[in-house]
C-alpha cells in the first residue's frame, strides 16, 4: 500500500490577499477560492452565496428549445413519453425528476432503466424495440445515450422521437436523435461544462418550468439533482455548486415528499443539517446500492413517492434499500480483500504499472467499486475483472494524469 502524500495546489498570493480583503473573509479562505480558481471578487461572491438566479438560460443549450417544443406537442396531443435512465444515483436521480415534471404537467409518461446484469449498460436498440412495443412516441434518454448511433438510428426506423440528453464526451458522430443536449457537444456554446448527468436533465425540466410558466416548481427538483450531483463526482463548482448547495439547504429545511424523507430518516439524516458528505456517504450509496445489487426501479419508485398516506410503504422501501447497501458492502469488502491478496501474492499482477486482477463469478455490480478501492490503495490504474464461463466483464479506475479509456 502506497503512503498517501499531500501536495500542495500553487496560487497566485496577490490574488488571495485581494480576494481576502475585497470579501472580507479570513485570508485562508481567500487563498482556499484562489486555489479553486475564483479569479476575482464578483466570482468569489458567487462561489460563497450561490442561488438559483445564478443558473444559466437553459435555452442556451444546442437542441433544447425543439426538444421542449416536442415534449409539450406529445403532452398535448397524448403521446406516450418514456424516460431512459441509467441505473447509477445521476441516472436514478435524473429519471425521477424528467419523470415527475412530465407528470406535473399530465404527460402519459412511463420510465425504463436498464438491469445491470441483464441489460448491460446505455440506450441499447432492444430497450427501444422494448418501449415501442408499450406504445411510446417519444423517448427521452436520462445520463445515457450520447453514444448510441444504432439505437438511434432504431428508434428513428420505428418512427419514435429520441431526446438524448447526456453528459458524457461524445464521439465525433452524434446519434441521429431529433434532439442531442450536451453541453459537451462542439456546437454547442452552453457556458458550463462541467454538469452532472442531472444536471442536464435539470436544465431541461428547468426550461419546460419556464416555457409554461411553472418556476416555483424548480426549487423540488433540485434536491433530487444536488443527490446525483455529488453522487456523481463531479466538481463542485458554477452550476454544479449551485445544485449542490441549493438542493442541500432545500433537503435541510423541508418539507419533503415521503420518499425522501424516508430515505434521510434510513440514513440517520432526517434530523441533520446536510451536507455534501452526507450525501455522498449516506444517501448515494444507498441509491447506488438498487442498481448494483437488484433492480435501479426500488430506488427510482421511493423518490417518486409523494402524499403523507404512502409513508409506511416509503419506509418499507428504504429500509430495503439500507438492506441491499449492507448487502453491498459485504459483497465488496469480500472482493477487495481477494483482489488484494491475488495482487500481493502474484507479482506477475502486482508488477505492472497497471494492475489487472480477475476472479470467477465476482458480482459484476460491485467490480467497479473494488477498482477504485485498489487504485487507492495502490496508486496504479486498475481493471478488475469479473469471469463467468468465456466472458469477462470488467471495470477500470485510473489515476490523476492517465487516460485509461485512451490507453484501452
Amino acid at each position: 500500500m502506497r503512503p498517501s502524500r499531500w501536495e500542495p495546489r500553487a496560487y497566485d498570493r496577490a490574488l488571495a490577499d485581494g480576494l481576502s480583503t475585497d470579501l472580507g473573509v479570513n485570508p485562508v479562505v481567500g487563498r482556499l477560492l484562489a486555489q479553486r480558481g475564483v479569479s476575482d471578487s464578483e466570482t468569489g461572491q458567487r462561489f460563497l452565496n450561490p442561488s438559483l438566479e445564478q443558473l444559466h438560460d437553459p435555452f442556451q443549450l444546442t437542441d433544447l428549445s425543439g426538444a421542449v417544443d416536442r415534449l409539450l406537442a406529445a403532452v398535448r396531443l397524448g403521446e406516450r413519453i418514456a424516460v431512459h435512465g441509467d441505473y447509477d444515483v445521476d441516472g436514478v436521480a435524473s429519471t425521477v425528476i424528467v419523470r415527475r415534471m412530465l407528470e406535473l404537467l399530465e404527460a402519459d409518461v412511463l420510465h425504463y432503466i436498464p438491469n445491470r446484469l441483464v441489460d448491460g449498460y446505455g440506450l441499447e436498440p432492444a430497450g427501444i424495440v422494448r418501449l415501442h412495443a408499450e406504445g411510446v412516441k417519444v423517448i427521452v434518454s436520462v445520463d445515457c445515450g450520447i453514444r448510441s448511433i444504432e439505437a438511434a438510428d432504431r428508434a428513428r426506423q420505428l418512427g419514435m422521437d429520441l431526446i438524448v440528453t447526456d453528459h458524457h464526451e461524445p464521439d465525433a458522430i452524434l446519434p441521429a436523435a431529433f434532439a442531442v443536449i450536451n453541453p459537451k457537444r462542439k456546437d454547442c456554446s452552453y457556458p458550463d461544462k462541467n454538469l452532472a448527468g442531472v444536471g442536464v436533465a435539470l436544465k431541461l425540466v428547468q426550461a419546460l418550468c419556464l416555457r409554461t410558466s411553472h418556476e416555483a416548481w424548480l426549487p423540488a427538483f433540485v434536491k433530487i439533482a444536488a443527490i446525483g450531483t455529488i453522487g456523481d463526482v463531479v466538481p463542485l463548482h458554477g452550476e454544479n455548486r449551485v445544485i449542490a448547495r441549493v438542493g442541500l439547504d432545500g433537503m435541510t429545511r423541508g418539507p419533503n415528499v415521503v420518499g425522501l424523507n424516508a430515505l434521510l430518516e434510513v440514513a440517520g439524516l432526517d434530523a441533520k443539517v446536510l451536507e455534501s458528505s452526507h450525501v455522498a456517504f449516506g444517501l448515494a450509496p444507498r441509491i447506488n446500492a438498487a442498481g448494483r445489487m437488484s433492480s435501479p426501479d426500488l430506488a427510482v419508485r421511493l423518490l417518486l413517492m409523494v402524499g403523507n398516506s404512502r409513508r409506511e410503504q416509503a419506509r418499507l422501501l428504504a429500509r430495503e434499500l439500507d438492506e441491499e447497501n449492507a448487502r453491498r458492502k459485504r459483497e465488496e469488502e469480500d472482493l477487495v480483500a481477494q483482489a488484494r491478496k491475488k495482487v500481493e501474492s502474484n507479482p506477475d499482477i502486482g508488477a505492472h504499472g497497471i494492475v489487472v486482477v480477475a476472479g470467477a463469478g465476482w458480482h459484476r455490480g460491485v467490480i467497479g467499486i473494488v477498482a477504485s478501492r485498489l487504485v487507492e490503495l495502490l496508486g496504479k490504474p486498475t481493471v478488475v475483472l469479473s469471469i463467468d464461463g468465456k466472458t469477462a466483464h470488467g471495470s477500470g479506475r485510473s489515476i490523476p494524469g492517465f487516460d485509461l479509456l485512451s490507453a484501452l
